[in-house]
């Protein structure tokens, strides 16, 4: 069943959107070395060294792409995720014409400063992989949240962390759900609607 906000979508929109309902999985090839790339991600994690978990994260996106035959995506890692009175953002998609589209993660809660759990950093940078490739691997016009790509989402982090506890699936936003123009950005519970062209993400 569609999320809540598909009745407000243009007539193409909800056909991109019943599309990207209808894909639940990712194959990767070479999980043998993706499983060794997320595994320096959590060890980086846990040293508290920015500049190591950004390499660490930024290898693990660029060996993602390279097996799929995609065009990369830059990966950013910054140090406290920002918060306003009522959110707290995990992570950002942003994607300009005739740039390098640029994946931004956060390594430290806004509310107690501590480092995020390893398996949620994963899934959180792994979310924002999925809005780049549904536009570069499935050739979506836009990306949404539909129950399709939170199913891709965790098809990767299957593949990559099968061992333990996931970190659960992010749940849909409560607002928007077009992001291909813009910014896509991912929240916690709370944030207003965003303006057009960006996607909020409530959990």
């Amino acid at each position: 069943m569609p999320f809540a906000y598909y009745k407000r979508l243009s007539k193409a929109d909800r056909a991109i959107y019943r599309r990207s309902d209808g894909i639940a999985e990712i194959a990767l090839p070479g999980l043998k070395r993706h499983r060794r790339l997320a595994g320096a991600v959590e060890q980086a994690l846990a040293g508290g060294n920015r500049r190591a978990v950004k390499d660490a994260a930024s290898g693990l996106v660029a060996a993602i792409v390279e097996a799929l035959r995609v065009p990369p995506s830059s990966v950013r890692v910054l140090s406290t995720r920002p918060r306003s009175a009522r959110s707290e953002m995990h992570g950002l998609y942003v994607r300009e014409t005739g740039k390098v589209p640029v994946i931004t993660v956060w390594m430290r809660t806004a509310a107690h400063r501590s480092i995020v759990a390893p398996r949620t950093f994963l899934r959180t940078l792994l979310h924002e992989l999925v809005h780049h490739l549904d536009f570069e691997l499935l050739e979506l016009a836009e990306t949404f949240h539909t129950e399709g790509f939170f199913k891709r989402e965790s098809s990767l982090m299957r593949q990559i962390a099968p061992r333990g506890k996931s970190a659960p699936p992010i749940p849909p936003e409560n607002g928007k759900g077009k992001g291909g123009k813009g910014a896509h950005k991912d929240r916690d519970e709370g944030e207003d609607e965003d303006p057009p062209g960006q996607l909020s993400l409530f959990d």
